[in-house]
């Protein structure tokens, strides 16, 4: 049965939009309307991380009119990366067989998860060759950002472009948070070891993605800055994140050097 983004519902499965809240409260209602406007029959999981401003409980009243909802309540607030992985783990267990990433402040358009998902196809109905991972791109040709203060923007571009540099990754939007994964991606990945916050998260789940094998293909987005509520990034957050990325990529020139050591060693015992 074909589905709503163009693929084949048999080949890709359910999808299940898993949407991480903290006080989003005027937020919720308006992206869940535009969600199933846009992709009726997916399921959308919002997970909750006690939000004081009363998210949690609307969530509830959402999801007790619609069936394709459902909340995952968490008693504090432990981070975005931890609220995926909680996230996935729930999609994983409900043999759901695309899983999406969306903010639920506006900033991601459910009107272009067709597209998203589409790609996991190659755009053509049952084919199985599509992307493993679509994520979403301001930063390729198509993509922009809309509303952004201009050094938030050049501090996400610069970050970006660290990130490739560190970590060899040809990712252009590495630190985006608007994705569509297979299945079979999330349950390859080692969840518990994944970097729990912001930034960190994207970048190290797209990386393991890619070292993995699994195909990536970025999608143009627009990226719209928030009306309502106000951002969850920090400067903590970023920094953390250029020491982690800073890190992980020592952690691999190290580990390279050792392998061509390691070769050249043997090369010479059997010379």
């Amino acid at each position: 049965m074909a589905d709503s983004w163009g693929g084949d519902a048999e080949d890709l499965g359910r999808a299940l939009v898993v949407i991480p809240t903290y006080e989003e409260r005027g937020n919720l209602a308006p992206i869940l309307g535009r969600l199933r406007t846009a992709l009726p029959e997916a399921h959308a999981l919002i997970v909750d991380d006690g939000s004081p401003d009363g998210t949690g409980q609307l969530a509830d009243q959402l999801a007790a009119a619609d069936e394709r909802i459902t909340v995952l309540h968490r008693g504090t607030k432990a981070g975005i990366g931890a609220a995926y992985v909680a996230g996935f783990r729930w999609g994983l267990r409900r043999d759901y067989g695309v899983l999406v990433e969306m903010d639920a402040d506006g900033s991601h358009a459910p009107e272009e998860l067709p597209r998203l998902l589409g790609a996991l196809t190659g755009g053509r109905p049952g084919a199985a060759d599509g992307a493993d991972l679509a994520l979403g791109s301001r930063y390729v040709p198509g993509g922009r950002v809309v509303n952004w203060p201009r050094h938030r923007e050049w501090l996400s571009r610069g970050g970006n472009l660290y990130s490739r540099l560190a970590l060899g990754v040809g990712i252009e939007d590495v630190t985006g948070g608007f994705r569509a994964y297979r299945r079979r991606v999330l349950a390859a990945m080692p969840l518990d070891e994944v970097a729990s916050q912001g930034y960190c998260f994207q970048v190290d789940l797209a990386w393991r993605t890619t070292r993995a094998g699994f195909r990536v293909v970025e999608v143009p987005i627009t990226f719209t800055e928030r009306e309502q509520g106000r951002s969850k990034m920090s400067g903590t957050i970023v920094r953390e994140a250029l020491w982690q990325v800073t890190c992980w990529g020592l952690r691999q020139r190290a580990e390279q050097l050792r392998r061509i050591a390691w070769h050249n060693a043997r090369q010479s015992t059997r010379q």
